[in-house]
């Protein structure tokens, strides 16, 4: 029943997704709003909404291990998975110079996100930095491309430009309702069928928010990016992968810590130091989470940033080093010492 219920919310999680993006986007459309602005917020919203029902969903219901679980593993399989499946299909050509702004701010948000896991810090203080970061982030962007024809408005725009919806504003509004509906209902399935299935098979509920759920939460940046490359607008692939994991960090888990404090210390809640709380207990949230986290990032940067395109070779690479960490989640793969959790 448990796999049922995951199944039903990815089916759900995978079409609500889509149709609030393309609803949203043809209202926007029909009331003149720029692609650069469709681009820059309701398709990076857009594809990332499951990821935030499903972590309120989560935290709503105590479990903290898949709300949490569900931003890490969502922003390594971004990369790894979405990016390396992406590349693998058709090589991915970049535009170093147009991924400049966003991936400073991508590495500024992730190291955010890990000295906020350190201090055990997700306080409705830190939701309210988080938040206020994505809105300035958001609100610069626009202002600075706006201004004139940067390469970060033109690929900003070319995600708006890639989605297709001409519904009117009545069919598209009705799309979108239905849309969020079903990621609404999709999330209350998948975390409900998660957590059974963690106590059906013995593992810890961050380990299926890390993988099953995180898949399922990232299926839209997937279908995004597939359809990017198919257009010949990779490097728009690329941004939305990165646009979509900067969304995630500052918009997600602030609505989440802003909403309902949370604690990644297993024997606490609450808002303890995180001195107190290492004394304590364990964080949910190991070496090896945050060791993928941060590899995933340079290789980004190594194939993405500093190159001209990624490769066939590069795609599957990523995709080795996604088998890799799921390897190690599920103890397939023994965990080096050097990066076991203390």
């Amino acid at each position: 029943m448990d796999y049922l219920l995951v199944l039903a919310g990815l089916v759900l999680l995978i079409f609500g997704g889509e149709g609030l993006v393309r609803g949203s986007v043809a209202v926007a459309r029909k009331l003149n709003i720029s692609e650069l602005v469709i681009g820059l917020t309701l398709v990076g919203c857009g594809t990332s909404m499951p990821e935030l029902v499903t972590s309120l969903r989560a935290i709503d219901t105590g479990a903290v291990g898949i709300s949490i679980g569900n931003v890490i593993g969502s922003n390594i399989a971004n990369i790894l998975l979405v990016l390396g499946a992406a590349a693998l299909l058709r090589p991915i050509l970049t535009n170093p110079r147009a991924l400049k702004r966003d991936a400073a701010v991508v590495v500024g948000a992730t190291a955010g996100l890990c000295w906020l896991i350190w201090q055990d810090a997700f306080t409705r203080l830190s939701g309210f930095l988080l938040l206020t970061a994505l809105i300035l982030y958001i609100a610069l962007s626009l202002i600075a491309d706006q201004k004139g024809n940067t390469p970060e408005g033109e690929m900003h725009a070319g995600e708006g430009e890639i989605i297709e919806a001409e519904h009117g504003v009545v069919v598209g509004l009705l799309i979108a309702l239905a849309g969020l509906a079903g990621i609404i209902f999709g999330a209350r399935f998948m975390v409900d069928g998660a957590v059974g299935i963690a106590r059906d098979i013995g593992v810890s509920e961050a380990v299926i928010g890390m993988s099953i759920v995180a898949v399922g939460t990232s299926l839209p940046e997937l279908a995004t990016s597939l359809v990017a490359a198919r257009s010949g607008k990779a490097d728009v692939a690329l941004g939305n992968i990165i646009g979509s994991n900067i969304f995630n960090i500052l918009g997600i888990l602030g609505v989440t810590a802003l909403v309902h404090p949370f604690s990644v210390m297993q024997n606490h809640a609450g808002d303890l130091s995180g001195e107190a709380m290492q004394a304590a207990g364990q964080s949910i949230v190991t070496s090896t989470d945050i060791g993928a986290l941060i590899l995933s990032l340079f290789l980004l940067f190594l194939f993405g940033i500093t190159g001209k395109r990624i490769a066939r070779w590069e795609g599957g690479l990523l995709l080795a080093g996604y088998a890799l960490y799921m390897g190690l989640l599920f103890n397939i793969i023994p965990v080096p010492a050097l990066f076991s959790n203390v």
